[in-house]
């Protein structure tokens, strides 16, 4: 029997969401809508130039956030990750409990939680400054086996990539999910991690996977065309299963009888933060519930769409179960 639905693999990261505007992106040397890797220096620094105070703080995580959508739908979800000894630490691994994901997180270790800081402009954009901490020391002993062989789907993070030790757990995971015939995932998460640290996603992608999640962007840089049709026939050619989002254009799909489109819905945007690895989740839990891939694309179209008209990388309290009602 199925013990969980999506057992996820990812760095874990304590974010914090600041909004700012245009110029002190300038300001800060920060290309927008991007993912950057700095140190815990510079991101004291970027603190201290904020004009204000951070909005929220949430653990996150691109995988964290998607398996939290998965429980938040009713799915039953399992993470594995890394924290320290520190407050942060603790903080993680309580919220993560506290949203419904099973974890079997030891935060008594030296050394520092990963941080994000997740900076939205007026337009509803983010760009985020990440420092892995000791997230980017997640090793092979962090996973779970017996609770990875009883899962339904893997779910690996592409950010892992920008780390050897995490990007060989990515590789252990995977390689014990086809062992015991649970179904692999794979997210690009950032066209930086496809532009920067190409090697490792093709690393994660060698012999084939069940199913990608990517945005337009990425899958342009991956297949390196500007025709997205293009992108998703060179995309299929490494697995089963494609989703390529597209913010309020929907997303094109295609789970083995070729591509189809399915519309977004049109909202006025507040904090596109987390919209993606909502979208994950959604379709992740509508898949493994018996639905179609274009009725779970839907369904995840509509999730990320009211995620993106409120601050946060996730839905509140019982959002998720209206949406299921509509």
């Amino acid at each position: 029997m199925t013990q969980y639905h999506v057992y996820g693999v990812g760095h874990a990261l304590v974010d914090m969401e600041l909004e700012v505007d245009n110029p002190f992106l300038a300001r800060m040397g920060l290309e927008k809508g991007t993912m950057t890797l700095v140190n815990e220096k510079k991101q004291e620094e970027l603190l201290c130039a904020l004009p204000k105070a951070p909005v929220r703080r949430s653990c996150g995580g691109s995988a964290a956030n998607t398996v939290i959508g998965v429980a938040q739908f009713g799915g039953r979800a399992f993470h594995s990750c890394r924290v320290a000894g520190d407050e942060a630490g603790a903080f993680y691994a309580q919220d993560l409990h506290a949203n419904g994901v099973d974890n079997t997180l030891d935060h008594t270790g030296p050394g520092a939680t990963g941080r994000c800081l997740v900076f939205i402009t007026p337009d509803a954009e983010r760009t985020m400054c990440t420092h892995l901490g000791i997230s980017e020391q997640i090793t092979p002993t962090s996973l779970v086996p017996e609770r990875l062989a009883a899962s339904a789907f893997l779910y690996v993070e592409g950010y892992l990539i920008s780390s050897p030790t995490a990007l060989q757990t990515a590789l252990a995971a995977i390689a014990l999910a086809r062992q015991h015939a649970v179904q692999v995932a794979v997210t690009f998460s950032d066209v930086s991690m496809v532009r920067y640290f190409r090697p490792g996603v093709e690393a994660l992608l060698q012999g084939g996977v069940d199913l990608i999640f990517c945005n337009e962007n990425e899958a342009l840089e991956f297949s390196a065309t500007s025709d997205v049709n293009q992108a998703a026939r060179q995309l299929r050619s490494v697995t089963h299963s494609l989703v390529i989002t597209r913010g309020s254009q929907g997303a094109l799909i295609d789970d083995g009888d070729g591509p189809v489109s399915i519309p977004g819905r049109v909202v006025q945007p507040v904090d596109t933060n987390g919209a993606g690895d909502l979208f994950a989740g959604a379709y992740l839990y509508g898949i493994t519930q018996g639905m179609a891939a274009a009725e779970a694309a839907r369904l995840a179209c509509h999730a990320a769409s009211v995620l993106v008209t409120h601050f946060g990388a996730r839905l509140a309290p019982g959002q998720a179960q209206d949406i299921l009602r509509m």
